[in-house]
């Protein structure tokens, strides 16, 4: 063939191929096998089951013996494992390099910070997060908007709303959350809220021990007001059980605390009979007893860690006793809501301490009173409900295949959560091993 007719043939070919439709590739199927399944919605652990993923989404999940396989699938046994659903922390303030502080300085709040917190979080087992106030700027609104692949998703709240000196860290951040005085302010703020479309709207009432003022009940009937007008909840920081009962009354859709003064009462459990859809995310506090940090050294800044170390080495038998007396509140109220039927979800309010400090607070849930089952089900489909987020929390077909793969079954000891053997996000493995030397010093 002539050398011009060999070009024209080539760019023939070329332009056919290019005009062409591209052919679709087919997702992913991986089918994990013969290990433990904990569902996550409160029905029966499965002692030899098969989950089937395919992409992002699980398309079976049941006993082996009622799943059939595609024959193109890529098969996992997992003999002696424990599947169970990714969990969800619907409490946490992550972004600042320095949360001690939170302040609002580009320099202390970042996106490449939130990443890397979000990405903690994944290694952790963590599939979603609920930043619940105190978010400075636009960074966390970028990163909910665009989720980065291998971390977990991310939610938020905001600035969140509070009167002076009530709200977090108030001697360091006097810019976040909003401050406000008046009624009319109240509904500002709210409305400011609504137009970066959050996800919901926090609040913080509390005197923080006698040194502002809280939020008193006109302003903060006026917020859920006008919060509901927008079709937004409002979830509210707390500490006593008399602020307790008014926000019920006043129409409060949940609470990112339990109540730590004294002891729940009848009254106010019935106000949250009447108002089943009120949830709770206890954050129960430090029960004054060892915690372990080691097994998460290969996860914390080096800082970090020592930070821990030294903080658990410097207890005293005063600060010790008076942290049993302030969790044994927290635990008695925990089990008397959780008896009366009150949505229990869960929380970390967690800052710089990220991702390991979920596995801590399932052990206090366990140790306040709740079953490992019950401690499950708040951390993975209950929370998914607080958040909203329909398709996860659970390892049933149709859902989005986010997962824990372990060691040992958590439903005999809680602490198993921590024998972490995979994680899949959204269908994918995240690969610990090489974020682990990431970020091991060299």
């Amino acid at each position: 063939m002539p050398p011009v007719l060999r070009l024209l043939a080539a760019v023939t070919f070329m332009c056919c191929a290019l005009q062409a439709p591209a052919v679709a590739q087919r997702p992913s199927v991986t089918a994990l096998t013969g290990m433990r399944l904990i569902p996550g919605d409160g029905s029966p652990l499965i002692e030899d089951a098969t989950l089937v993923m395919r992409g992002d989404r699980i398309i079976a999940a049941g006993p082996t013996a009622r799943i059939r396989i595609p024959a193109r699938a890529t098969r996992v046994a997992l003999p002696g494992k424990t599947v169970m659903p990714a969990l969800i922390d619907g409490h946490t303030h992550l972004g600042f390099t320095n949360v001690s502080t939170m302040a609002t300085s580009a320099a202390n709040y970042s996106r490449a910070t939130l990443l890397d917190h979000l990405t903690r979080y994944a290694y952790y087992g963590l599939s979603a997060t609920l930043s619940l106030g105190a978010d400075a700027g636009d960074a966390g609104f970028q990163v909910r908007h665009a989720p980065a692949p291998g971390a977990a998703l991310f939610r938020l709240a905001g600035r969140g709303i509070a009167s002076p000196g009530s709200g977090p860290q108030a001697a360091h951040n006097r810019d976040t959350p909003h401050n406000v005085t008046t009624e009319a302010e109240a509904r500002a703020a709210v409305r400011e809220e609504a137009a970066k479309k959050v996800d919901l709207i926090k609040i913080w009432v509390d005197d923080r021990g006698g040194s502002a003022r809280k939020l008193t009940p006109a302003l903060y009937t006026a917020i859920i007001d006008e919060a509901h007008r927008h079709h937004l909840r409002v979830v509210a920081h707390i500490f006593a059980l008399d602020d307790a009962k008014g926000l019920l009354k006043a129409g409060i859709d949940g609470f990112a605390h339990g109540i730590r003064d004294t002891a729940v009462d009848a009254e106010v459990l019935a106000l949250f009979k009447a108002r089943p859809h009120v949830f709770v995310m206890p954050n129960l506090p430090d029960s004054g007893e060892p915690v372990d940090v080691d097994w998460a050294a290969d996860s914390l800044p080096a800082a970090e860690w020592q930070r821990l170390k030294v903080e658990q080495s410097g207890r005293t038998p005063d600060s010790v006793a008076s942290m049993k007396a302030a969790f044994a509140i927290q635990a008695r109220n925990l089990v008397a809501l959780q008896a009366a039927g009150v949505p229990i979800g869960f929380g970390t309010d967690a800052g710089a301490s990220v991702g390991w400090t979920a596995h801590q607070e399932l052990a206090d849930m366990v140790t306040a009173g709740m079953t490992p089952a019950q401690a499950i089900i708040a951390a993975t489909s209950t929370s998914a409900a607080i958040l909203r987020l329909p398709g996860q929390g659970t390892l049933r077909p149709g859902q989005r295949a986010d997962l824990l793969v372990l060691d040992a079954n958590p439903l005999d000891d809680i602490r198993n959560t921590r024998r972490i053997s995979e994680v899949y996000l959204r269908g994918q493995r995240v690969d610990r091993a090489a974020l682990r030397a990431a970020w091991t010093p060299k």
